[in-house]
């Protein structure tokens, strides 16, 4: 239920400044309040939603806020995405392979479920070529970002198979050692993905 509401904000079902309705969100969600406002404390801390005082809790999620979220990801993935070419093995590049194979059969087939979950498992296979488990940690921070953001990006077509050319070209820097070049393009591929999520949910409607 936490996350639930976590993605709502992010995906921007929940708007930054709405005040939250208690009462009805915990009869959507078929919850009593006490969870749920354990759930709002939760996020609060994440700094996603703010209590005041005998006015209520708002959504504090805005476009600054995002915008730091992606450049701290993008630091971390640009980093790891450098050791997974410099330390790799030809197992891990294999596994790579793989996914990038999925993922191709995923975008043709328009399948944006399946896509989200080969999308995170590409970025869990080139942590694991990394080696890089102190950065793979400061990184696990990031996922209740990057879960949300995902299936909001993910969502248009054109976004997809972008999406999907950007992580075959990484896969290729890697495989081919080029650590400049990998490192290169995870930074932009999460700078672009974030811009295009940042459009999406708070982009005014005509």
């Amino acid at each position: 239920m936490h996350e639930q509401l976590r993605e709502a904000i992010i995906s921007g079902r929940l708007a930054s400044g709405q005040k939250l309705n208690e009462r009805q969100l915990a009869a959507d969600l078929e919850i009593s309040t006490s969870p749920l406002k354990e759930a709002l404390r939760q996020l609060e801390g994440e700094g996603l939603v703010r209590t005041e005082p005998r006015r209520g809790t708002f959504v504090t999620f805005n476009p600054r806020q995002a915008e730091e979220m992606t450049l701290a990801r993008a630091a971390l993935e640009s980093i790891i995405a450098r050791q997974a070419a410099k330390h790799g093995t030809e197992a891990d590049f294999d596994g790579l392979r793989a996914v990038i194979k999925d993922m191709r059969l995923a975008v043709e087939a328009a399948d944006t479920q399946e896509l989200i979950v080969l999308n995170e498992r590409f970025h869990d296979a080139i942590h694991d070529a990394s080696g890089c488990e102190y950065l793979r940690r400061l990184q696990n921070a990031q996922r209740m970002y990057d879960h949300a953001a995902r299936i909001t990006v993910l969502s248009r077509e054109e976004v997809r198979r972008a999406s999907f050319a950007e992580h075959e070209q990484i896969m290729q820097a890697i495989v081919a050692r080029d650590e400049d070049k990998a490192e290169r393009l995870m930074r932009e591929h999460i700078v672009s993905a974030g811009k295009t999520h940042i459009e999406l949910v708070f982009k005014p409607a005509p």
